[in-house]
């Protein structure tokens, strides 16, 4: 039995495997720390969870304060008009986007020991938190979305800087990684491939090849694949459940376990670039960590439409009331569908739950249903745990709010 702590990461977690004749036999994921988010919710006042829910994680607290306001938009039955979405999906967007740079360059690069230049990494880094905070003020830990709108009020100027600094980013990432041509991979891309072969991991890490999506924006819509078929997604088919020796809830639909994040996004899109991986690959880890850093420059694209499109004649902010109720609802963040459920009683909250992507790809096994992550790991030669484990971008500080 091998207990490995796993660092670098956004948090820590443990990863038991048990190895025979070089290959994993099984495997159980361990998340150590209590936060007690949920429960420090509780009893205060609806407003209060747009402070503290965002520093339930420190790389996606854009992701999670819309999916806050969401559900108490939600609960008021309250639809934001185009220009908020757009503000909206501007900065959660380059959030995803400075996810996947750090993870592929600081993660993925670094584990496979690969050389990269870091500070043209960073000035993409850089360049798109600035052009969040156009819209948010800062990044992280923002508090420009509440329930009715937008605090912030762009200007013609303000849009023509962030379409200057999405043009740069978009124009630094092609001179870097190289065009997304799978019979004509080149820069970063061709290097990663190459490393990925040389080490006989092209078709390490496949899972159950089910995928899921819960939220719905102009990116991407609620959806599933199972057996090769795209249908619905809906909320209330979800249930959490414990886990042994971990802080970590388990997830599944409908009883059984589904992948989340770039690769189910992309599978879900039809994107020709990841289907054709998918083809050959399956969802390997070749297939997941191409995804993830090809939906950089589809994210880009789409913030540079939204500047093109936004309309800021239209009023940033509605005056709200939160009403009593209980409701649901989910946003797409970096690592996959992060979800929210609030029921407020007499004004207050009364539960609020969070399930993280993570703990959608990270769940162990139940009742004989074998998980997203232990599938991708039983079989596999034991060296290659480390980056199949990363493939998903783990996040325990989320993961354990």
């Amino acid at each position: 039995m091998k207990i490995e702590l796993i660092e670098k990461i956004e948090g820590e977690a443990f990863l038991d495997v048990s190895c025979r004749q070089g290959k994993v036999r099984d495997a159980y994921v361990r998340f150590p720390h209590y936060r007690g988010i949920e429960k420090i919710l509780v009893g205060r006042d609806p407003l209060d969870a747009l402070v503290i829910n965002p520093r339930v994680c420190g790389i996606c607290g854009h992701a999670h304060l819309q999916a806050t306001v969401r559900t108490l938009e939600k609960l008021a039955g309250f639809e934001p008009n185009e220009k908020v979405k757009k503000i909206r999906e501007i900065t959660r967007f380059c959030e995803m986007v400075q996810n996947h740079i750090k993870w592929f360059y600081l993660v993925v690069f670094d584990r496979l020991g690969l050389t990269y230049d870091f500070r043209t990494v960073h000035v993409m880094i850089q360049k798109i938190n600035m052009l969040a905070a156009i819209f948010s003020g800062q990044w992280p830990h923002s508090s420009y979305a509440l329930p009715g709108g937008v605090t912030c009020d762009p200007s013609q100027l303000e849009i023509l800087q962030a379409k200057r600094l999405v043009q740069s980013v978009r124009e630094h990432f092609v001179l870097l990684v190289g065009a997304f041509d799978i019979k004509n991979l080149s820069k970063d891309l061709k290097r990663l491939y190459d490393r990925l072969e040389e080490r006989d991991l092209l078709y390490t890490g496949k899972s159950l090849d089910r995928f899921i999506t819960f939220g719905s924006d102009s990116y991407v819509q609620s959806s599933k694949i199972l057996h090769g078929k795209v249908r619905p997604a809906k909320l209330h088919n979800i249930r959490e459940f414990g886990q042994e020796k971990s802080h970590a809830k388990g997830v599944t639909y409908k009883g059984k376990f589904y992948e989340t994040g770039p690769l189910a996004r992309t599978m879900l899109r039809g994107d020709l670039f990841v289907k054709q991986l998918h083809r050959r690959y399956k969802d390997s880890i070749t297939t997941r960590i191409f995804a993830r850093i090809y939906e950089v420059g589809t994210l880009l694209k789409k913030i540079d439409e939204h500047l093109r499109t936004i309309d800021i004649s239209e009023p940033s902010y509605t005056p709200l009331e939160i009403p009593d109720g209980e409701t649901m609802s989910a946003i797409e963040a970096a690592r996959g569908s992060l979800i929210h459920k609030v029921c407020i009683e007499k004004g207050k909250i009364a539960e609020y739950v969070i399930i993280t992507p993570t703990q959608w790809n990270l769940s162990n096994a139940k009742n004989g249903e074998s998980s997203i992550i232990k599938k991708a790991l039983i079989g596999a030669q034991c060296e290659a745990t480390d980056i199949i484990f990363r493939s998903f971008d783990i996040c325990s500080v989320c993961t354990t709010h």
